[in-house]
């Protein structure tokens, strides 16, 4: 396994992030995909057992049972100073006011039901789910701040937002000296590359880490454009992320199906590790639900990509919507 700093701070993670949004009770929240608590404990397991120091979960995943299932195998398999543990805040808990969003009371009421269902006194990564239009970005930074000074989380995140609303918020922080933003989670991958634009280079002039989410397109990057899976018939979310597209996304699967063929390597490999070769990339988040994924991503780390394969897998994409926070 190799190791990097989140972007300018001190923090040591795996160059894999395993995602845990694939463990939760199946008949708590939306995402009837999941693994229930018995089929998700091999994988941070394994995870761990391969190196993999950082877990990604959030509260809204599976109705807060994720963060409960990743909470009690880390107990179980791993002494919790080894272990960068995040989490994330924005989305409803419950219904009603007050019940979500990025207010004072919200996030001092979330941290600390995260807290309890992860089974910790603190996280590593704090992150802000999504932009909250709703609040002033200024309550947003200062409970921020004194959740960190609260000894409740050791580091802050955001996650998907526009370019000019990162640096804002990241601008608001220095001016009022509370703690800064240390990394950025956002959509990218071969099907989706806007970030490209804005967000990355903001990213690599300020020093933040970036943790991609999806960066296998929910899978579609890893098999023949016409299979499916269980998660991608059932996942209503991610065919919002992947339907207005499918002309030219198809292109960018057949080239990955190409590289990867010519290679001998499973599709997996080649598109995490076209993302892997961004410098500006610390650690995609990758979900697992079955051992071969683990095992590609960190097989992953050891290919580097030709600037003739490279230019064969960009090739086909055009611009795209923006989804997953527009």
């Amino acid at each position: 396994m190799e190791y990097a700093r989140l972007g300018k701070t001190g923090l040591e993670v795996s160059a894999v992030c395993l995602g845990c949004m694939t463990y939760g009770a199946p008949d708590r929240g939306s995402s009837r995909w999941t693994l229930d608590e018995e089929k998700s404990r091999p994988f941070i397991r394994k995870a761990l057992e391969m190196g993999i120091n950082f877990f990604d979960t959030a509260n809204m995943y599976s109705d807060g049972s994720s963060e409960e299932i990743t909470g009690r195998a880390i107990k179980d398999f791993a002494r919790r100073e080894e272990v960068v543990l995040a989490t994330k805040v924005y989305f409803p808990m419950r219904p009603g006011p007050n019940g979500g969003g990025l207010s004072r009371k919200a996030i001092f009421a979330e941290i600390d039901n995260s807290l309890r269902r992860l089974g910790t006194d603190y996280v590593d990564l704090y992150q802000i789910h999504r932009w909250d239009y709703k609040t002033p970005i200024e309550e947003t930074l200062e409970a921020l701040h004194d959740v960190v000074k609260a000894g409740k989380a050791r580091y802050i995140g955001a996650s998907s937002m526009h370019a000019w609303q990162f640096a804002k918020a990241l601008y608001i922080s220095r001016l009022n000296g509370w703690t800064q933003f240390v990394s950025m989670q956002n959509h990218i991958n071969l099907l989706h590359r806007e970030e490209e634009r804005e967000m990355l280079p903001l990213c690599a002039d300020q020093g933040i880490g970036v943790i991609p989410w999806s960066p296998l397109a929910r899978g579609r990057l890893t098999r023949d454009w016409n299979e499916t899976s269980e998660r991608q018939s059932t996942d209503a979310y991610g065919a919002t992320l992947y339907a207005a597209t499918q002309d030219a996304d198809r292109k960018v699967v057949e080239a990955v199906g190409e590289v990867a063929k010519a290679r001998g390597v499973p599709r997996a490999q080649v598109a995490l590790a076209w993302l892997m070769q961004k410098s500006v990339v610390t650690a995609p988040i990758v979900g697992a639900s079955k051992p071969r994924h683990l095992e590609d991503a960190v097989a992953a780390l050891s290919l580097t990509l030709t600037a003739e394969e490279l230019a064969k897998l960009e090739a086909p994409y055009v611009p795209h919507p923006i989804v997953g926070y527009a």
